[in-house]
């Protein structure tokens, strides 16, 4: 990452006594904005042949902060055209943040040549000084700026001016323009204390009011070339971080828990989810877009998961006061009515606009493709479109996915395309080689398809990546793609949200200015698909492609149309950034998964009840989803994003082990005493989940005893069953015997009962002595009817008379 450096400390200051140069610009406060304002030299170094250096890096405190931070507030006009004023005025704010006193504050404008490439568009930001080489006056805007003390000032400067210093544009374009901020700290020298660097695009100048020759190229305005137009795609997010709690199994009566209530601030009136909306309902309304361009142009890409969240939401909500135990107490949500009016909302624009469902919980695709859970997969891109089309009852654009990060591997690749996807959107700088054609053959792991094995081609459409980083900008939580390269890395913070929403309208509209020699010229225009974008920064974004689409810098392309265009040029490849995620989170999810779907296979669907084995599992696979999603991981809540994922991944895991317990066998109390070696077990299994369950009985028993296999056994919902188990004993002492029950592939659920069995059973011994008590009966009774036979009394009635 670039980082505008600050290096100097306090102590090295004093070698700042710089030769002080005559002040040449024409920068000015405007009237009755600050006190007195009086021009102050430039802090540069007189050198031979003209040229202007400036310091390489401003001072730092000892504590290493800077001693000013000058920030941009607002910038007019944003985008400049013919009908604009003829100059730039830039409100900005100055904060002593050093440890002393600053003495002499004073501020002037630079602007830099017109970007040329769209690598330009970023890396033009962190130039030195030396190519800002238009500059106006340095204007004092405070004579002392006392430690923590701020000052607001406005500042203009004439776009173009044949009798004053001006930013010397003399043509469409994007610009990079600079303010930069000089001081004397106390015990110090003068010196460049800060600057805030901003884009500033133009798509036509007004007239020169210094040209007084009617005929003079600068007496009237310049308006932008528009013989060949931009072809223009828009990807549109809705997205938000996973909010709904871990670990909880599908219901069709209980309400859904959520990990916070931020949601419901999002779709309230003014917060992100309903300014990102409204900015879709504003600018595609018949009246700011008759012909209907902008609509065409424009596709909404739908997170499911936020779908599924708003959509449970409206039915009334709670709020768990600790995510890492989803079964705890938990409050009441506030944001039910919020999200009925904005799925409403969103309804109405999504019956008339392009819509395509973003993989689920914008998760990481290569880590779902190296997982290689073909459930999973299915959840990450075959279900989203299913849950987009149910939910708003529209019918999205199928067969294409939009990469959360930006590039494919060959691996993701094949996973794509065995789940049914024709088109991937991807950066063009993840592309190789580098192409221009709409759409190209991406190359797989695969073996390539024969006569006899076709398989379906998968092909790669781009968007433009630095125009992606800068929209990445925009926003209260600002980020940086993974795939963006270093040298168009640099630190967000340093500039204010005002300068990033400039640098955001000068990336999407340069595009439209640049390159209008090239024939077949076309851009897709996708921001992050988590985007904090807030405020009037939508509309700002919006407004101007629709002003690049009515004054035919652009024409409309939509996300149809690009997927109808056959591939062209070379077969190319695709790289991806490599997944933040560790190989302990990829083997839980793994391993967890293969749990779900276990569960899944045993679980018993009733035609009676509304809740399938399906809906029931659903939440706990999307878990899986959620923990490897990408929202936030760029930015600069990276960090809390991934122990979000860490603490979903461990209330899954508990919640997974909460239903395997909720089957199991009871164990008996006492002794269970068989009356032959032969007499049956009788066991009972409960079952304390809302769906019938098929188990098998597993059982760990001495070698004395034989039980036999019963089988698939079904286990009502809720419910016990009594299960009669075949056994065999052959000796007559206590057995101790583990039983436990099973999913159909053989995973334990529940606790293992021991069962303390005596058997009554005396084996051969028993069978001898009944067989002699049988032959002594049998020799008893024989000689009582030998004596009845022959008339004699029988010896053993001696003593007893009849009556």
């Amino acid at each position: 990452m670039i980082v505008r450096a600050r290096k100097v400390t306090a102590v090295a200051l004093t070698s700042f006594l710089l030769a002080v140069a005559p002040a040449v610009g024409g920068a000015a406060l405007l009237p009755g904005q600050l006190p007195s304002a009086a021009a102050q030299p430039d802090v540069s170094v007189d050198n031979t042949d003209g040229a202007t250096g400036t310091v390489s890096d401003t001072p730092m405190t000892q504590a290493g902060n800077p001693f000013l931070t000058l920030r941009i507030d607002t910038v007019a006009p944003s985008t400049v055209t013919t009908t604009s004023d003829p100059f730039v005025t830039v409100r900005a704010t100055v904060t002593n943040t050093g440890d002393r006193s600053v003495q002499d504050v004073s501020v002037r404008m630079q602007s830099a040549a017109a970007i040329d490439t769209t690598a330009g568009l970023r890396t033009s930001l962190t130039l030195d000084q030396d190519s800002f080489d238009r500059v106006g006056n340095f204007v004092t805007i405070a004579d002392t700026l006392e430690e923590d003390e701020s000052r607001q000032f406005d500042m203009s400067m004439p776009l173009r001016s044949t009798t004053e210093p001006s930013l010397d544009i003399d043509a469409p374009g994007v610009y990079p323009l600079l303010l930069n901020v000089n001081g004397t700290p106390e015990y110090g020298g003068t010196a460049r204390l800060d600057d805030a660097r901003f884009l500033l695009p133009v798509v036509g100048l007004p007239r020169n009011p210094d040209e007084q020759d009617p005929v003079a190229p600068d007496a009237s305005p310049l308006p932008p070339n528009t013989r060949n137009p931009v072809a223009m795609t828009v990807l549109w997010p809705l997205a938000d971080i996973p909010r709904l709690a871990a670990g909880l199994p599908g219901s069709v009566d209980e309400r859904v828990r959520l990990i916070d209530d931020e949601l419901a601030g999002e779709l309230a009136d003014g917060g992100r989810l309903d300014t990102l909306l409204k900015a879709v309902e504003f600018a595609t309304q018949p009246n700011l877009d008759p012909g209907g361009n902008l609509a065409s142009s424009l596709c909404l890409g739908i997170d499911p998961d936020l779908l599924v969240t708003v959509s449970n939401m409206t039915r009334g909500y709670l709020v768990v006061d600790n995510p890492a135990d989803p079964a705890s107490t938990a409050r009441e949500g506030t944001g039910a009515a919020a999200a009925a009016r904005w799925l409403s909302r969103l309804e109405a624009v999504a019956s008339s606009n392009c819509v395509t469902a973003m993989p689920f919980s914008q998760t990481d695709l290569g880590a779902v493709a190296d997982i290689d859970d073909a459930a999973l997969l299915r959840g990450a891109l075959t279900a989203p479109a299913d849950i987009v089309d149910g939910i708003l009852g529209i019918t999205s654009t199928r067969g294409f996915t939009w990469s959360s990060t930006g590039g494919v591997d060959a691996n993701t690749a094949d996973a794509l395309r065995s789940a049914g996807t024709g088109t991937v959107l991807v950066a063009d700088n993840s592309l190789s080689p580098p192409t221009p054609a709409p759409t190209s053959l991406l190359l797989t792991g695969t073996v390539p398809p024969t006569d006899t094995e076709p398989i379906a081609p998968l092909a790669a459409t781009q968007y433009d990546a630095a125009t992606a980083t800068a929209l990445a900008g925009v926003g209260d939580t600002p980020s940086t793609p993974a795939l963006t390269p270093n040298d168009q890395r640099f630190d967000l913070a340093t500039d204010s949200r005002t300068a990033r929403l400039q640098d955001a309208l000068g990336a999407v509209n340069f595009h439209a200015l640049v390159g209008t020699d090239r024939p077949g010229r076309t851009v897709t225009v996708a921001p992050p698909q988590y985007w904090t974008a807030g405020g009037d920064e939508p509309s700002a974004i919006l407004s101007s492609v629709s002003s690049l689409l009515r004054s035919g810098l652009a024409t409309p392309r939509p996300l149809s149309d690009l997927l109808a265009e056959p591939v062209s040029g070379p077969p190319v490849n695709s790289i991806d950034a490599a997944t933040e995620l560790d190989a302990r989170t990829i083997a839980l999810v793994r391993s967890q998964s293969a749990r779900i779907e276990t569960l899944m296979q045993s679980l018993v669907e009733e035609p009676q009840s509304p809740l399938t084995p399906r809906l029931y599992a659903a939440p706990l696979r999307e878990d899986m989803l959620r923990a490897l999603s990408t929202a936030g991981r760029a930015s600069s809540i990276d960090e809390e994003a991934g122990t979000m994922a860490r603490t979903r991944l461990a209330a899954t895991r508990i919640g997974l082990d909460t239903i395997y317990g909720s089957v199991t066998v009871l164990a008996p109390g006492g002794v269970y005493t068989l009356a032959s070696e032969q007499s049956p077990l009788l066991l009972v299994a409960r079952n304390d989940l809302p769906l019938p369950v098929n188990v098998l009985l597993r059982v760990d028993a001495p070698p004395e005893m034989t039980v036999s296999d019963v089988g698939v056994t079904q286990l009502p919902a809720r419910g016990s069953r009594t299960i009669t188990v075949p056994a065999e004993v052959d000796d007559t002492r206590n057995l101790s015997v583990d039983f436990s029950v099973t999913t159909l592939d053989g995973s334990r659920l529940g606790e293992v009962s021991t069962v303390s069995v005596r058997s009554n059973a005396y084996g051969q011994a028993l069978a001898i002595i009944t067989a002699c008590a049988g032959a002594l009966l049998l020799l008893l009774a024989g000689r009582r009817l030998w004596h009845r036979f022959r008339g004699q009394p029988d010896p053993a009635d001696e003593g007893y008379e009849r009556p």
